[in-house]
């Protein structure tokens, strides 16, 4: 190890919760190895000061910010304005690892990330990476180049790595997503919704979505006729979004039947074992569906980078466990026939929970958290 007294750690990778939470998931399932095996440790966050950040620091890693440009596939002004910042991110970078002098490094990709792998490798200090997607993201293309060992979640990700150093492991989730023991109708009692009519979820990513936001409350009336409804809406939609369900289900006898929350942290575990279905974005979130194997109604972002929430979508679409509707077909009579042929078919909803849980890779932040140790006693 780099300090005779403790194992040091650095993560990186930002941008968005679905970059952020593995980064915690890895951290706890190395954190437990550690423990269990009497070392001292400490863990280090060298990435942009973003709104996730705080998150890692609530879990005890120390914050090292730095500047951050993003990587970008396509022509665009924005590449030439971030040059400087990816400059500045990197000497930024190359001056905090040279500070910490980690044991290893580990990336999740994301704004800000690709600097610090560089300044790694520049040090040889041992770089892991993990892909979420099915179409890998350029930066973690790029990142590979200087990485140690590569971890994707789609094996149909593993064909644009070095197959060398390359694992199928799925995706890394946090411990308190799988500490929740309960069932569904106590769940659904928790969250204050009835224990015996179905339950939807409706989530648009760790920051919302406007536009699902929109259809929701377009048509919340003949939404909530069919199910309840939790509605995860984003911290900065959810003033608009409480006040127009109310106006929209006044009178209606229907208001106990809708929920509208700014975010789900320390609830998403319950309601995740709550709902009967899913009305989502896409993404590496699918695992978490998985994890609790829901099935769902996928809405992929139309403009998301290299496409790869429609891909994702697509891949676990493919086993049976959802439907995907894209942006531009999400259309009430599309919409409300695929929602009440699920809710009204007991039996195809337990072959799409099924098929969901089959997806279900377990286990990948402790591999990872394993072949981080392994690494770094190799280099040793």
């Amino acid at each position: 190890m780099a300090d005779e007294e403790k194992f040091l750690m650095v993560f990186t990778g930002g941008g968005s919760g679905g970059h952020v939470y593995p980064l915690i998931a890895v951290a706890e399932a190395l954190e437990g190895r550690l423990k269990t095996m009497q070392a001292p440790y400490e863990f280090f966050y060298v990435g942009p000061r973003d709104q996730y950040a705080g998150l890692l620091a609530q879990k005890g890693m120390t914050l090292r910010p730095i500047m951050a440009g993003k990587v970008r596939r396509y022509l665009s002004l924005e590449n030439i304005l971030d040059i400087p910042k990816f400059v500045i991110g990197f000497v930024q970078a190359l001056w905090q690892l040279y500070v910490i002098m980690p044991d290893a490094v580990f990336s999740k990709g994301g704004t800000g990330a690709f600097g610090v792998v560089v300044a790694a490798w520049f040090y040889r200090i041992p770089v892991l990476i993990h892909e979420s997607d099915a179409e890998p993201g350029l930066n973690n293309l790029l990142s590979s180049r200087f990485s140690t060992e590569v971890f994707v979640s789609f094996a149909r990700a593993a064909k644009y790595f070095n197959p060398s150093i390359t694992k199928v492991v799925g995706s890394p989730l946090r411990t308190e997503l799988s500490a929740l023991r309960t069932t569904k109708e106590l769940a659904k009692e928790n969250l204050g919704f009835d224990p015996a009519k179905p339950l939807a979820l409706v989530a648009g990513g760790s920051q919302g979505s406007t536009r699902i936001n929109d259809f929701i409350l377009a048509n919340l009336p003949q939404i909530v006729s069919r199910t309840q409804v939790l509605h995860q809406t984003g911290q900065a939609n959810f003033t608009d979004v409480e006040k127009l369900s109310r106006a929209a289900l006044l009178g209606a006898g229907t208001e106990n039947r809708y929920q509208a929350t700014p975010y789900l942290t320390d609830t998403m575990a319950m309601a995740m074992t709550a709902a009967d279905l899913v009305i989502s974005r896409s993404g590496s979130s699918v695992f978490e569906l998985a994890a609790f194997g829901l099935p769902a109604i996928l809405i992929p972002l139309a403009e998301s980078a290299n496409g790869h929430q429609l891909i994702d979508a697509e891949e676990f679409a493919a086993t049976g466990a959802a439907v995907v509707i894209e942006e531009e077909n999400l259309l009430p009579g599309i919409f409300f026939g695929q929602l009440d042929r699920i809710l009204s078919d007991g039996a195809l909803r337990a072959r799409m929970s099924a098929a969901s849980s089959k997806f279900f890779i377990p286990g990948a932040a402790d591999a990872i958290a394993g072949d981080v140790i392994a690494v770094v006693a190799a280099k040793e």
